[in-house]
């Protein structure tokens, strides 16, 4: 039985229902497709389309922060002693430099100078962020600018271009009050942000500088200004290839300071100290104005600008003179003599009578013996104060004790300090009882008596600076006002507020007796006469001359002649003009001056306040109209016949200002 073959046909309804679920399948998911993408593109290109064109121009054009000028500072008259200047420089930009070390070999035939700094530039450049220049060298020459854009086509990544510069046109006679600027550091940017703030991105620029001392760091956020800005076409590697001048916006320089200095003033002051060490204050006695302040030996603050080398700087702050130390406030003396008014002032409100008279025998005795200047006789405080007798005033401060003359330092403008935009100030030492209570000698906290007759004449324990020394000249001088000093006369066009002066706790007759002594100083017969004749007819000048003791001589002399610099005495002098109404106060301090504060210090604030009083137009035309005289020389023959001192050493030599150093332990 044979078998036939069998063919089998499917249903070909069947057939049709599986290619339709196949098409719809397909059709679908091509259908999602097509319009998920019509969808991301509507996306793309109306709902983003402006983000995405704002990203695109990014991508083309980078805004760079072009550094503002800073403000300028100015003095009483309009002079600029801080200003801005062009200055022509050389940049690398480390991405545009295909072998740094081969561009660094280049530029330092062109500029030899950067070979000795060239660590520090790679470390420089190494740190910088992506296409930031940075300086190689400030300050070029025209030869140098023109002799780097000559090899420009062999220099890849370097870049010349003129910038604004910090200058400081008068050098070092403003550089302690002003200060300088240097280039941002990491403190700098640490500062921001310990403070939980992000560093501004101007900060990061090669050509942005901060305030380091003086006025350029305590007003430095007004001075900074507001940052500009270039709108610049990259490429897509970073390089500029043009500028949008639209987009940009130029940089706001920073808020004009002005001073209450005066350029003339302040120059003089510097000047008559020469190699001398020290420091001097002007005042106004009536507004508190200040007119100088000048610290000695100064620097250029310039030097500071683009850096200074490290040799430069290591020289500076080796010198025992001590150029980078602003000593108007923060070297702290001994004042010496110029400390008995104060002595007198406190005897006075306690009411010693101003005629009483003291016998002078030339020695204090009190557990031990102090030295006066030969044997005075008796004086009362009038002629204390021309003479500069030290028994007076050690026996009218071991009458009142350390407190009285500490209330009355104080009140007169010791022992603290002053808002005067200026960081630095030190407020010295004025020490009583409470003082040695908290500061016990080998664990004593008892004031001995014996410290007492130092105190009286400016020694011991006692320290102030000249700018304390001119507010309390310039409050005698006024008699009646606690006179306050300003440094700081506007900023930014605002006048800076100006607050009441208070009134002296004193009777301005009492202030009087002690006018009257400091007039007595510089007339025939006293202490400081020979150098503080201003010979400007009859304007004249009161003072009263000091020397403080630099270290214990013990038995020997203290004559400076033939000793080191460093172990002579200090030499000050405090002064008003004129005598019969007053309106300028000055201090003089010459560290290490040597004997006699008439000596060192009276001719040079004699020197200064000259011209003060001549730049004042009122006190000048009364000069002119009354017509110079030269000072009379016939109460000086008549009182070298008496032989009486009118030298300022001779005054302030051994046994005027033979005062013990600092109690280091209670007398026995």
């Amino acid at each position: 039985m044979s078998s036939e073959p069998s063919i089998f046909f499917s249903d070909v309804n069947e057939r049709q229902g599986s290619f339709l679920r196949r098409t719809f399948v397909l059709g679908g998911l091509t259908t999602l497709g097509i319009t998920a993408l019509v969808g991301r593109l509507g996306q793309l290109q109306v709902i983003q389309a402006r983000e995405y064109a704002t990203l695109a121009s990014n991508n083309q054009f980078n805004f760079r922060l072009v550094p503002p000028p800073r403000g300028l500072i100015k003095d009483r008259n309009g002079v600029v002693i801080a200003g801005n200047r062009p200055s022509f420089r050389v940049l690398v930009l480390r991405d545009e430099t295909k072998d740094l070390d081969q561009t660094l070999d280049l530029l330092g035939r062109l500029l030899p100078d950067t070979v000795d700094r060239r660590r520090a530039i790679i470390r420089d450049v190494n740190a910088a962020p992506r296409f930031s220049p940075v300086p190689v060298k400030s300050d070029l020459t025209w030869e140098e600018f023109a002799r780097v854009n000559l090899y420009a086509n062999e220099l890849p990544g370097v870049m010349a271009d003129m910038n604004d510069a910090r200058y400081y046109p008068f050098g070092g006679a403003f550089a302690h009050v002003v200060g300088y600027v240097a280039k941002p550091n990491e403190r700098d940017v640490q500062a921001y942000r310990d403070k939980g703030q992000t560093p501004p991105p101007i900060l990061f620029n090669p050509g942005f500088r901060v305030g380091r001392q003086g006025l350029e760091k305590s007003l430095d956020t007004a001075l900074r200004g507001d940052a500009g800005g270039n709108r610049v076409e990259v490429d897509a590697r970073g390089r500029v290839v043009g500028e949008d001048l639209a987009g940009s916006r130029p940089a706001v320089q920073g808020s004009e300071i002005v001073l209450t200095l005066d350029n003339d003033i302040q120059q003089r002051a510097l000047e008559v100290f020469g190699e001398e060490a020290g420091s001097c204050v002007v005042m106004d006695v009536r507004n508190g104005d200040i007119l100088a302040m000048v610290s000695s030996p100064s620097f250029d603050p310039n030097l500071f600008v683009s850096g200074v080398p490290s040799k430069i700087y290591r020289a500076l702050a080796d010198y025992e003179r001590r150029p980078l130390l602003d000593k108007a406030l923060g070297g702290t003396f001994a004042p010496g003599s110029t400390f008995k008014p104060v002595i007198g002032l406190a005897a006075l409100k306690r009411g010693v009578d101003p005629s009483r008279r003291i016998v002078c025998n030339g020695s204090f005795f009190l557990g031990r013996r102090f030295a006066c200047l030969g044997r005075h006789g008796a004086l009362d405080m009038r002629g204390a104060i021309k003479a500069s007798c030290n028994v007076y005033f050690m026996t009218l401060a071991t009458e009142m004790g350390p407190d009285a003359i500490a209330e009355t330092a104080r009140n007169m403008g010791f022992g603290q300090t002053f808002d005067i935009d200026l960081p630095g100030q030190k407020a010295g030492l004025v020490p009583d009882r409470e003082w040695r209570r908290r500061n016990p000698v080998r664990g004593d906290p008892k004031w001995y008596p014996g410290e007492t007759p130092s105190y009286g004449i400016g020694q011991g324990a006692l320290t102030v600076n000249a700018l304390q020394l001119a507010v309390y000249t310039s409050r005698i001088a006024n008699g009646r006002k606690a006179v306050t000093p300003r440094l700081v006369k506007s900023v930014g066009g605002v006048e800076t507020r100006r607050t009441a002066f208070a009134d002296l706790p004193y009777d301005p007759d009492l202030v009087q007796v002690l006018r009257d002594g400091m007039e007595a100083v510089t007339a025939a017969g006293g202490t400081g006469f020979r150098n503080s004749q201003l010979g400007l007819g009859a304007v004249r000048m009161a003072g009263k001359t000091g020397t403080a003791q630099a270290r214990n001589y013990g038995s020997g002399s203290r004559k400076g002649a033939g000793r080191p610099w460093d172990q002579k005495d200090h030499n000050l002098f405090i002064a008003y003009a004129p005598t019969d109404n007053p309106r300028y106060a000055v201090s003089v301090i010459v560290q290490h001056g040597g004997l006699g504060g008439g000596t060192a210090g009276a001719p040079r604030a004699r020197e200064v306040m000259k011209v003060a009083l001549l730049k004042d137009p009122e006190i000048r035309a009364r000069i002119e109209q009354e017509g110079f005289e030269a000072p009379e020389d016939a109460g000086a023959r008549e009182a070298e016949a008496r032989g009486e001192p009118v030298e300022g050493a001779a005054i302030e030599d051994a046994a005027a200002e033979a005062a013990p150093p600092p109690v280091s332990e209670p007398p026995q």
